[in-house]
């Protein structure tokens, strides 16, 4: 009688034989191919931007050193290390993963063991025996089966499924660095409107101080019995008034430091930011093509890996229209003494095939494949709004950096008029020539123009910062390409 073969070597021949049909086989469903995504040829405001290679000027995976701004650097730096949503992005990488190494298993045989031992008593009054004076029975029995099966995949079931688990899983890594995008952007906006903030009160609180040398004027010539009390009240109204606004701003800019502690993983009771004075400068931003956001955008390349995935299951619907071929196969030991349980004759071995396919199913394979292809479509929509509203929030950035430029030389003009004002009136009031009113007046203007030049400037570098998140942040799509799980023959014998 020749040896069964042992658990190694069958578990061996199944996996050769998956192999070999998953890689002859058809598959059903159809194969995928991006679908077409509406696209302008130009972007509608491009000077004093041109449309070169981001990526020339963009650091990949660093983008905020564009700023060249060594706080950023720091606080983009620590919150890529500590910040707890991205975090949990790359757990939902690392889940993802798994899923997709999960669906490779299909293409494997399983092999279970399920050792057992009984007693039983045979009754001595048993009937059919055959026998004249039957007697009872006590017997016991010791198994140690080995069974194999494998669902061979002839029409592409579970590659069809592999596919899709491995979009899901390129997607989930579109995902992560979506995040990473989301966060760094969400930190240097906050990080550039804390810096206005700092030009905002220090304006304030050169006012202050021009406006305590105003009083002190008005006092000593109110004492002289030349100004009056109202000048004085109104110089004193103004001096309060702008303490008060660099107070306000103070508390706002306690917010944007909180907001910065967070993003960076630290308690925001810990957390200081140094005042500091606000970048003068902007950096140049090379926009590209249009077309090259559906490479650079990390959303669009999820939604775009959301299609594949979804397309692949349409296949996975339609392979129910189809038969399933199951083998199987089963050897092991088994015998009533226990001490014989390693015998050559105790051993007995089993093989089969089957051929399953579903006749009638009541309308569930159609409507499953309608589901799989409205499902197809929902992420098709997904994809081309993904799209548009990238090329719009690339657009409004153009246009808006186009705005701001003009603005921002204007209000650096109506500064130094507004400047200009304001010393005319002092001269005059000292001369004796207006009252009072029409300095206090030029102080305000003065104000609020250079309040305004303040908050101009730092809307310009949010607005840097955001084209820079509209384009991408430096990203390209074939990162996730290397996010992929294999799976070799020996796959077939882990547990």
């Amino acid at each position: 009688m020749k040896k069964p073969p042992s658990a190694t070597a069958l578990a061996g021949v199944f996996a050769a034989c998956a192999i070999s049909f998953a890689l002859s086989g058809c598959k059903v469903g159809p194969n995928y191919a991006r679908p077409a995504a509406p696209a302008p040829t130009a972007w509608k405001a491009e000077d004093p931007w041109r449309p070169s290679d981001p990526r020339d000027q963009i650091p990949k995976g660093e983008w905020w050193k564009v700023f060249g701004d060594e706080d950023l650097t720091a606080l983009e730096t620590q919150s890529m290390a500590a910040n707890q949503s991205l975090k949990a992005a790359v757990a939902q990488l690392d889940q993802a993963r798994a899923l997709a190494k999960l669906s490779t298993a299909g293409l494997f045989p399983q092999m279970n063991v399920a050792p057992s031992g009984q007693g039983a008593r045979e009754s001595g009054n048993r009937p059919f025996t055959g026998l004249a004076n039957p007697s009872a029975i006590t017997q016991p029995t010791y198994t140690l089966p080995f069974t194999v099966t494998w669902e061979t995949d002839l029409f592409g079931r579970v590659r069809r499924q592999i596919e899709s688990a491995q979009a899901q899983y390129q997607a989930a890594g579109a995902d992560l660095e979506n995040v990473r995008l989301m966060i760094s952007s969400e930190l240097a906006g906050d990080y550039f409107t804390l810096r206005e903030l700092d030009e905002e009160i220090s304006v304030l609180d050169r006012t202050v101080e021009s406006l305590q040398r105003g009083l002190q004027l008005v006092q000593d010539r109110f004492k002289g019995g030349v100004a009056s009390g109202l000048d004085v009240a109104q110089e004193q109204t103004l001096l309060d008034t702008t303490r008060s606004q660099a107070i306000l701003l103070g508390q706002q800019r306690v917010q944007f430091e909180d907001a910065i502690g967070t993003l960076t993983g630290q308690p925001a009771s810990n957390f200081k930011i140094a005042v500091k004075p606000m970048p003068s400068s902007l950096p140049v931003i090379p926009t590209g093509v249009p077309t090259d956001l559906l490479e650079r955008r990390p959303d669009i390349a999820a939604a775009e890996r959301q299609m594949a995935g979804a397309n692949a299951q349409i296949g996975v619907a339609q392979s129910a229209y189809y038969p399933d071929l199951s083998l199987s196969g089963g050897f092991g030991q088994q015998t009533f003494n226990l001490a014989r349980i390693a015998n050559l004759t105790s051993s007995y071995w089993a093989v089969g095939a089957a051929l399953t396919e579903a006749v009638l199913t009541g309308g569930a394979r159609r409507a499953q494949v309608q589901y799989a292809q409205a499902t197809y479509d929902v992420t098709v929509a997904n994809y081309r709004q993904s799209v548009l509203t990238a090329f719009q929030e690339v657009e409004d950035n153009l246009a808006g950096l186009g705005v701001l430029s003009k603005a921002a030389d204007a209000q650096a003009q109506a500064v130094q008029d507004a400047q200009r004002a304001l010393d005319i009136a002092t001269n005059r009031y000292k001369g004796g020539l207006v009252n009072y009113l029409d300095v206090v007046t030029a102080q305000q203007a003065l104000l609020s123009n250079q309040q305004l030049a303040a908050q101009i400037e730092g809307e310009r570098l949010t607005t840097s910062v955001l084209l820079v998140k509209a384009l991408g942040g430096g990203w390209d799509a074939s990162s996730i390409a290397a996010l992929r799980v294999s799976y070799p023959v020996k796959q077939a014998l882990q547990p």
